[in-house]
């Protein structure tokens, strides 16, 4: 994908596209660009000296990081380094923009509840009125707001590994929380879990289709019967209601997002160990 993702960048500006991403289109889903029934997701390109210009939009984004050296991402006037494994949210209707000072490209994964917003008919958008919002705030008041840095969130899991068992299925596994909300995004839940060396997770489902991105390591999943093996920065989907279990080759950390907030609110969401 990183491959075709560069090629795109040498077809079309960020300019041209107002957003230069890769659509991941769940093959199950052909001509949705979907890649769950109620996700968006996709690979974006920021090539070093790019900007794109600010804009705002009803639907709800997270950006999980996967490449990036001096990549910046500044929402609503303040402006946040992009670390790799950093969670990155833009919540509904506030102006962002990104940018690209450095030498080497910056990629992240996408993912956005347009299905749901689009399905309530409540979809907007609207540019700012100049190129670029200013920034207003010092950098360091998006760690607060809308950044979980890797650097933290990896010691979190090690912290949970030391101190609390192992669970049959999911390792260690931990929730991002909007302290005032619970979930980052009340449309969107995303998860990090740390698999240990040695560790062969149980067979599990939920009602909410998740999707993965490996952010160390590599190992493999069994979804639905089949196994897929997976190294870092891979993409993979447990389709909802699908038996899935995990297991790393040595220790990995998965993150994962999903619709489960949604789920929760409206009481649908379910969840089972299968242990037969």
């Amino acid at each position: 994908m990183r491959s075709l993702l560069l090629e795109a960048g040498r077809l079309i500006t960020p300019q041209e596209a107002e957003r230069r991403v890769l659509i991941l289109e769940n093959p199950s889903m052909r001509g949705t660009s979907l890649i769950t029934q109620s996700m968006y997701s996709g690979l974006q390109l920021v090539d070093p000296g790019e900007t794109t210009s600010t804009h705002r939009h009803a639907t709800s984004a997270i950006r999980f990081v996967i490449e990036s050296a001096q990549g910046y991402t500044a929402v609503d006037g303040v402006r946040t380094r992009m670390h790799p494994g950093d969670l990155v949210l833009t919540p509904s209707w506030t102006y962002h923009d990104h940018g690209n000072p450095g030498d080497s490209p910056v990629v992240w994964l996408d993912g956005l509840d347009v299905p749901i917003v689009n399905m309530l008919g409540t979809s907007f958008a609207e540019s700012y009125p100049s190129e670029f919002q200013p920034v207003k705030r010092p950098e360091g008041d998006a760690e607060v707001a809308f950044n979980f840095s890797y650097a933290r969130s990896r010691e979190a899991l090690n912290r949970l590994y030391r101190d609390e068992p192992l669970h049959e299925c999911h390792g260690i596994k931990m929730q991002y929380a909007n302290p005032a909300t619970g979930y980052p995004m009340p449309t969107i839940g995303a998860f990090l879990q740390l698999l240990p060396a040695g560790f062969r997770g149980g067979r599990y489902r939920s009602t909410d289709a998740a999707v993965y991105c490996v952010a160390e390591g590599s190992g493999s999943s069994n979804i639905g019967g089949v196994d897929f093996e997976w190294r870092k920065n891979d993409v993979f989907v447990a389709p909802s209601w699908c038996p899935v279990s995990h297991q790393g080759h040595g220790e990995a950390v998965l993150f994962s997002f999903s619709d489960r907030p949604v789920q929760k609110v409206l009481g649908l969401w379910r969840e089972e160990i299968i242990r037969n």
